[in-house]
């Protein structure tokens, strides 16, 4: 979705981490600062134009939103690709606000993600898959997620807003339901988001919308609805769905979201090696759609970001 007159680029972001799988589920997942730049840059070259970024304690692989975890990662990428960098204010469900909010708060990123409501947060499932944690807190992580609602307050949604805008950060809106997209609506009409947004739609996370491909119209008609044409759109299905639904969101005009933050695997019982994996495959089906793959600054244009010389590291 664009009021652009230009042709149609496809932003590719990159999830590198994130906070939902644990180190035992697999040895790709990159844990230390030096595995997380490794696979950011490698992804990036892979033809990732945005790299979404959380941090983990090196020691045991939690999440976790220090800032002092984040340098030594953020130095490395900036140095060596030209990739816009997303800092997570998600964090993990099990962190307060404040502690979410650090990172970007310190070091102002162009883009930062952003969850528009409080959820259910189901992680739980996954204990029937994976028997054997290297860690305790990996079992407890995801055993607590049965009753765990995952807080995003209209009151924070509004701090984040303005910490974000006065810092000149965009925001990617995650969105994993249709209420989520009505938030949305009630801020860009209080003029805390300004136009064209970057809609993250988020679909398969137990506590959220389905990942049926009717569920993937239904947030586009609603999308729609509410923004009209003035609006960035991507897509993110979550574990099996990663490539299905982010090609069908691409075949439609999307931008697509990939990453081991969303899904540990390549193939049917086959755990991707890196993210890059990733990226290629997701690259490889919009290229088979004749679709252009937007760099970094094009991204930078599309989504009107305040640029790479502009942020705090």
């Amino acid at each position: 979705m664009s009021t652009s007159k230009k042709p149609h680029k496809v932003i590719i972001t990159c999830a590198v981490t994130g906070a939902i799988h644990t180190p035992s589920m697999s040895a790709h997942l990159p844990v230390t600062a030096d595995q997380i730049a490794d696979d950011a840059i490698a992804a990036a070259h892979a033809g990732a134009a945005i790299l979404h970024l959380h941090a983990r304690d090196p020691k045991d692989g939690r999440p976790t939103q220090d800032p002092e975890f984040f340098k030594p990662f953020l130095a490395r990428i900036k140095a060596e690709t030209d990739a816009v960098i997303n800092i997570t204010t998600g964090g993990s469900p099990h962190m307060t606000v404040e502690e979410r909010m650090r990172p970007a708060t310190t070091f102002k990123p162009e883009l930062a993600s952003l969850n528009m409501g409080s959820m259910n947060f189901g992680l739980y499932t996954m204990l029937d898959r994976f028997k054997e944690f290297k860690h305790e807190w990996e079992r407890e992580h995801l055993e607590k997620s049965r009753d765990l609602v995952f807080k995003n307050t209209f009151k924070d949604i509004e701090t984040i807003l303005r910490l974000g805008n006065d810092n000149g950060t965009r925001f990617e809106f995650e969105c994993y339901d249709i209420s989520h997209l009505y938030n949305l609506a009630h801020f860009m009409d209080r003029g805390l988001v300004k136009s064209p947004p970057f809609i993250q739609s988020v679909f398969g996370l137990l506590g959220g919308i389905g990942p049926h491909p009717e569920d993937l119209m239904h947030m586009r008609r609603t999308a729609d609805r509410l923004f009209g044409q003035d609006y960035q759109w991507s897509i993110l299905g979550a574990g099996r769905n990663q490539i299905p639904l982010a090609s069908m969101g691409a075949s439609m005009g999307s931008n697509v979201r990939v990453g081991l933050e969303d899904s540990l695997w390549i193939a049917p019982k086959r755990l991707a090696q890196s993210n890059a994996d990733q990226v290629s495959q997701i690259r490889q089906v919009l290229e088979g759609l004749n679709l252009q793959i937007a760099s970094p600054d094009e991204a930078r244009e599309i989504l009107q970001l305040k640029g790479a010389a502009n942020v705090n590291f």
